[in-house]
Parts: C-alpha cells; structure tokens; sequence
C-alpha cells in the first residue's frame, strides 16, 4: 500500500513563485509608464510655455531664449535632466514671428530611455519617443514688433 505523500506547506511555496513571476514583469510595466507619463508632461507643458514665451518677448532673438530657458524649466520642473531643444516656426511668414495675424508653432521632439536597462546589454538602451507641439496666435489686432 502507498502512502500520500505529505505536501503541507507547499502551497505557500507556489504562490511565493507565482507572485514573484507575476509582480516582477507588471511592476517594471509600470514603472515604465510612469517614467513615460514623465516625460510626456514635460514635454507637452515645454512646448506650451515656449510658445508663449516667444509670443510675449520684445524680440525674436529674446524670443528664441525665452523659448529655451521655459523649456529647461519644464524639464526641471518633472526632475529630468536633459532637455531637448525647441523647433520655433511660424506661419504666414517664417522670417517674421511677431506680426500681428501670425501663429508661432513651438516643437518638442524627445524620448525616454526604457527604466532599469544593464549597461550589459549595449550601448543603445531603448528608448520611448514623446512628442508634443503647441501654436500660439501672436493676435491680429496687436503692435508689430521688430
């Protein structure tokens, strides 16, 4: 006659392994869509408040650095260290931003490195791309500036 053999305890064991291979792949999921949220954050309120900056500078050239240092900002602001530059371009004429009827467009193209890579594995770790783009109106009925 066999005996059942004991498997007191067992269970326990199983759910042990089974959470360890279930939570370890959906807290790394997760931990890239925050990092990825992050970054789509930044990039869209950069690329509002560049927009804006440039609008309200006296000048393009202030424009063009406003434009920058609200972007670095907007960055800061989410705790990223880099970044990326902004892509000013205006409509109807690109030479000529701060006329009155024209709508300066501000682009921020950019992307994130997916969390928790080993060096190991390469150089190029992958990366996530966040995009954003906002255009801001510089008025119709507005002073043309130089």
């Amino acid at each position: 006659m066999s005996r059942a053999r004991d498997q007191s305890g067992t269970a326990l064991v199983e759910f042990v392994w089974l959470a360890i291979l279930l939570l370890v792949p959906l807290l790394y999921i997760v931990l890239a869509a925050f990092d990825t949220q992050r970054a789509a954050y930044a990039a869209s309120a950069a690329a509002r408040s560049a927009g804006r900056a440039f609008v309200t500078a006296p000048d393009q050239a202030t424009g063009y650095a406003r434009a920058e240092a609200a972007v670095r900002l907007a960055y800061r602001d989410q705790r990223l260290d880099v970044a990326p530059r902004v892509r000013i371009t205006c409509r109807p004429d690109p030479r000529d931003c701060l006329t009155p009827g024209s709508v300066v467009r501000a682009e921020i193209r950019s992307a994130v490195d997916l969390p928790l890579v080993p060096a190991a594995l390469g150089s190029s770790t992958p990366r996530i791309r966040v995009d954003s783009e906002h255009e801001a109106p510089y008025g119709t009925f507005r002073e043309a500036r130089p």
